[in-house]
Parts: C-alpha cells; sequence; structure tokens
C-alpha cells in the first residue's frame, strides 16, 4: 500500500475515534485537519478524509483551512476516500451533508474518488452526499446506528483497500 494518512474533522470526538479506527485497519497515520500542510498532502498518495456534520449539512468548522490546503496542492494521482459522520434521526433532511461539502470542494481536483457507498440500509430523508445514486464516501450515524458502524468500516475498507 502506498503512504496513507487518514484525515478528520471533529468537534465532539466522534469523527476522530472513527478516524482511528479506520486507520488502524488500513495500518495509516491519523491526523488532526488543524494540522494538515500542502507538504503533509504531497508525501501522501493517498488521502482518506472525514467530517462530521453540523448545522444545516455543513462541514466541520476545522475543514474550511483544510479545503484551502487542499486546494493549494496538487491532487492529481492521488488517491481519495471520504467518510461522514451524522444523525440520520435528528437531522435526515441533512444526513452526512459534511461530507457532500467536502466532496464538492475536491471532486474537481484531479485525484481518483473512490469508496462511494450504496444508500441500502441507510435511514434518512435527504443527503448532499448522494451523486449517481450513492454516497460518494462511507455515511456512518455512531449515534443511533453505533451497531452498524464496525461492520460499515470492515466493508468499506476492504472496498477500498485495493485501490490504495
Amino acid at each position: 500500500m502506498n503512504k496513507t494518512i487518514v484525515v478528520f474533522g471533529s468537534s465532539t470526538g466522534t469523527c476522530e475515534s472513527i478516524a482511528e479506527k479506520i486507520a488502524s485497519r488500513l495500518g495509516a497515520e491519523v491526523m488532526n485537519v488543524q494540522d494538515l500542510t500542502a507538504d503533509i498532502v504531497a508525501a501522501n498518495v493517498n488521502l482518506i478524509l472525514g467530517t462530521s456534520t453540523w448545522g444545516a449539512g455543513e462541514m466541520q468548522d476545522d475543514w474550511y483551512e483544510g479545503i484551502n490546503v487542499l486546494k493549494s496542492s496538487d491532487l492529481t494521482g492521488k488517491t481519495v476516500a471520504l467518510f461522514g459522520c451524522g444523525d440520520c434521526e435528528s437531522y435526515g433532511d441533512t444526513f452526512v451533508g459534511g461530507m457532500g461539502e467536502l466532496y464538492d470542494a475536491i471532486k474537481n481536483s484531479g485525484a481518483q474518488l473512490v469508496g462511494a457507498v450504496s444508500t441500502d440500509g441507510y435511514t434518512f430523508d435527504d443527503s448532499a452526499a448522494i451523486v449517481n445514486g450513492k454516497f460518494v464516501g462511507l455515511p456512518l450515524d455512531d449515534v443511533n446506528e453505533d451497531d452498524k458502524t464496525d461492520g460499515r468500516i470492515d466493508s468499506w475498507v476492504a472496498q477500498i483497500s485495493p485501490n490504495l
């Protein structure tokens, strides 16, 4: 596997713990988006990017500066996979919208995006993170569906690993 880093933005710790689980399964380093630099982006071939969702479907606040770092970096030839945390019951109309916002910011970056996930098995009303009928990455609700988190991570890591 090429050099891989898992980058998260987390306000309550949930997205951080998810990032740590993903990183441990991939044997990758994990980093808070607050510490992301262009040099770190350049040093890694694979970027696994995760955000929690806030407000009306926005990324976690630290990601706004992180997006600037990504946009100022050359992502051509890199592989990017996304994961998002959300609440499908209380915020079913904006479920993992932050992941959709992250996707929109990098979709034309030249990176190869991998890890789209079927909407089957998820309960929600709407999501900005759906493109062509699939989530743009791994959606997780560790509040209401924590019993499904580990299995979903395992399946997703198995799906993206051949691309890393």
